[in-house]
């Protein structure tokens, strides 16, 4: 289990660090343990180089070094150090029982 007690179905948050500006719309960001830049739509003008950014996302696996995670569009595999727990995934609740009641 990763750090946190983080299950598939939680929201967590990584904090990445902004690389460059690609396009008006775009940034390009450094997600920590994850090797390759990513790009993300940004459409503030405000952003510098070397500020920080929080990711959110669904965790989809949960391995013992390694836990995936779906930023709306890509999945990255990152380390369990890296992320960061914002809520816990519950589930839905039934109304109604699934069976019916005893005539």
């Amino acid at each position: 289990m990763a750090k946190g007690g983080i299950n598939i179905g939680d929201e967590v948050a990584i904090d990445a660090t902004i690389i460059r500006r690609v396009t008006d719309d775009r940034i390009s960001v450094s997600i920590p343990t994850y090797g390759f830049p990513h790009s993300v739509r940004d459409s503030t003008t405000k952003v510098v180089k070397g500020q920080t950014m929080e990711l959110i996302g669904s965790v989809t696996r949960v391995e013992k070094d390694a836990v995936t995670v779906s930023l709306g569009g890509p999945i990255v595999t990152v380390s369990p150090d890296v992320v960061r727990l914002v809520a816990a995934y519950k589930p839905p609740t039934r109304k109604t029982p699934l069976v019916d009641k005893p005539t």
